[in-house]
Order: C-alpha cells, then sequence, then structure tokens
C-alpha cells in the first residue's frame, strides 16, 4: 500500500498542490515556515480523516478561503498484477459537516476510514507524550488502537457520545438543584459497560505492545536500561461501577463526569540502574525521552503491519534536526534492511538528507517546497 498522488486545494498554505509520489523514499525539502510539515498533515488527515496537528478540522481551510479539499490515489495492493487504486476525497466547507469519499461514494461511517490505510507519524513534539497530560497519552494509544481494532473505534466513539449527554444532563440537574437517579441510570449503564470494554482493551493491547516495544528500545539505546509503559485506570478496581454511582453527587455539583476510562493514564517507566524504575518524564534524560517515543512509535508501525498485513506510511517530520548521530545512524539502518514501506522525510537542509540516505538501495524522491 502506498499513496501514488496527492492533490491539495485552500489546505493550510497550499492554495493549490499537485504530487506525484514514489513507492519507497521521499524527501520533502525547503526553507523553515514553507510548508513541509503540512504536506505531510496533508497525508496524515487523507489517512486518518483528521490532522496530527490541530484539533479542529477548520483550522486546516488556507486563511481568507471557504473549504479545503484533500485528494489523493492510494494503492492498495502493489503485489498483485492488477493493483487495487482507491481514490480518497476529504473536503470541508466552513460551518458545515465534513466529507469524505471513496471513489467519490461518502462512506456511511467515518469509521470504516479509520485503519485502511495505516500511518505513523514521527514528528518533534513527541516527547510531549513523556512530559505533558495524560490527555496526551490516552490520545495516543487510543489512535493506535483505532487503526487497529474497528470494535474498539466503535466503542470508543459511543462512549465519548454517551459522556458527553451525560455530563449535559449533569449540568441540567445542577441548574434545577434536582437530580433525577433514574434518569442518570438510562446514561450510567451504558457508560459503565463500555467503558469495561475499553478498558480490557486497553490493558490486553499494552500487554501485547510492550515486548515489542523494549526490543526498539533496546536497539535504539544499545540495550542501555529497561523500560515499562504500565497502564493506569479506576476501571481496575472490582468495586469500580459501585463507587461510580456513589459519586453521583459530586458529579452533579462540578457538573461533569469525574470518574472513568477518560480518566486513565499511562505511565512510562525507565530502570534507574539499581533495578528499580522510576518515571522517565522526572528522571529521564532528554536523549532516553526522545529514544522511548521514537521506539513507541517504531512499536505502533509493527503493530499495525502485523495486524493490517501491510506496512504503514511512515512520516518523519524534521527528525534528523532533532536527534544525535547514533538515533538516526539506527533508523537509517533499518531503512537499509527494508524495514518500512513508503517513507516521507521533511528536512530543510537536503544536503544533509542526501548523504544520510546515501547508502540506502531504495528509490529516493526530493520535492523542494517553496524554493
Amino acid at each position: 500500500m502506498y499513496l501514488e498522488k496527492l492533490s491539495l486545494t485552500n489546505f493550510k498554505n497550499y492554495e493549490d498542490g499537485r504530487y506525484v509520489f514514489g513507492r519507497q523514499i521521499n524527501v520533502i525539502v525547503g526553507p523553515n515556515g514553507s510548508g513541509k510539515t503540512n504536506l505531510l498533515d496533508a497525508v496524515y488527515f487523507l489517512a486518518l480523516s483528521k490532522s496530527a496537528f490541530q484539533n479542529q478540522d477548520a483550522f486546516s481551510i488556507l486563511h481568507d478561503a471557504d473549504y479545503f479539499i484533500i485528494d489523493g490515489i492510494f494503492e492498495e495492493d502493489e503485489h498483485h498484477s492488477q493493483p487495487t487504486r482507491v481514490q480518497i476525497t476529504i473536503s470541508l466547507q466552513r460551518g458545515q459537516r465534513k466529507v469524505i469519499m471513496a471513489d467519490k461514494k461518502p462512506y456511511e461511517r467515518i469509521s470504516e476510514h479509520i485503519g485502511r490505510f495505516p500511518v505513523v507519524l514521527i514528528a518533534p513534539n513527541d516527547t510531549d507524550l513523556v512530559r505533558e497530560h495524560s490527555e496526551d497519552r490516552r490520545h495516543f494509544f487510543d489512535g493506535v488502537l483505532s487503526q487497529l481494532d474497528p470494535n474498539y473505534l466503535r466503542d470508543y466513539l459511543m462512549y465519548q457520545q454517551v459522556l458527553k449527554q451525560r455530563n449535559s444532563l449533569l449540568k441540567l440537574f445542577a441548574e434545577r438543584n434536582q437530580v433525577d437517579n433514574d434518569m442518570l441510570d438510562t446514561y450510567d449503564i451504558p457508560l459503565l459497560d463500555l467503558g469495561q470494554k475499553i478498558h480490557d482493551r486497553r490493558k490486553q493491547f499494552v500487554e501485547e505492545f510492550l515486548p515489542g516495544f523494549r526490543e526498539h528500545y533496546a536497539y535504539l539505546s544499545n540495550e542501555r536500561e529497561i523500560v515499562s509503559i504500565v497502564y493506569e485506570s479506576e476501571v481496575s478496581d472490582p468495586n469500580f461501577a459501585e463507587e461510580f454511582r456513589h459519586f453521583r453527587r459530586r458529579d452533579t455539583v462540578l457538573q461533569r463526569t469525574t470518574m472513568g476510562i477518560h480518566k486513565d493514564d499511562y505511565s512510562f517507566l525507565i530502570g534507574d540502574g539499581s533495578g528499580q524504575s522510576v518515571p522517565l518524564k522526572k528522571f529521564g534524560s532528554q536523549g532516553q525521552q526522545k529514544t522511548f517515543v521514537i521506539a513507541l512509535k517504531l512499536a505502533q508501525f509493527d503493530s499495525l503491519e502485523s495486524e493490517k498485513g501491510i506496512k504503514p506510511i511512515l512520516l518523519l517530520d524534521d527528525i534528523f534536526d532533532k536527534l544525535d548521530d547514533r538515533r538516526i545512524s539506527k533508523l537509517i539502518q533499518r531503512m537499509e534492511e527494508g524495514a518500512f514501506g513508503q517513507l516521507f522525510i521533511t528536512d530543510a537542509r537536503p544536503e544533509r538528507t542526501r548523504e544520510l540516505l546515501n547508502s540506502v538501495k531504495a528509490d529516493v524522491r526530493f520535492y523542494e517546497i517553496g524554493g
């Protein structure tokens, strides 16, 4: 599977763009601020129906424009004599709903598109997964699971919908200073059921994900430390359902649901040399944190390839400028081994990328942006 063609209309800083990509390594070069990352984001958006960097779709519309269109041709099976080509079109008009079409026919549900064209992005701000809030870590793992498992995506979207409805009801109760427990039951029962399913899938995934993740970390760090990921959830408590109902009054006062899988977290741990594990956020060096998140993304790549039977598209945004020589050489070695499928790499210094990729026996194509 690879992205053969890409057309952009009013997407971010691209008023009009047309590209034909190679099956292997595509290098996007140009000055800082020219739109290299935006081009990667267009590929990401086309595959996952959302931006990797913007929370609201409307932020991806070119300034002063009323709409954007992203159109691409994916080749789904390049090994057969007659590979299948699929045209994916995503459009958004200001004030209207986003439209996603496959071969000019709208999907009935966006969830049908997620995971069809798997993609993995490695970007400079990935260390926010370590340093920032639990929401960032949940977002990462939910994104991986949503590409892997359509049932998980369905349950997750339904949970978010019921949670939103319950929170609206809590606000109404707070305004009226009156709680209808029977009405709350109609939301609590499905919320608890969906939450348990999501919890069990997250727990199972971390257990399956951990060995491959550790292998990647050991490879990138020359086996210097032992790392771990611990899934933390209130739902693990056998008495969670009882506790959840017990705090209804607190939820009404605060006008939001204060317990559930939307409060889960993932602890990132690293060995301290004495056999003990300590929080990576507090005790890990910058190099260890970078290695940790790259290992996360490479393990994500492996999980998607194993589940889907195809290599995901790999997007590498400005990483040669952010990594030390040792970690770069490890990534280049993986490319030389043919571990990846189609790659997109951005760099403001094309001569550096040419030198780094000189030894890689692959079709390498350069695209100059803003120059």
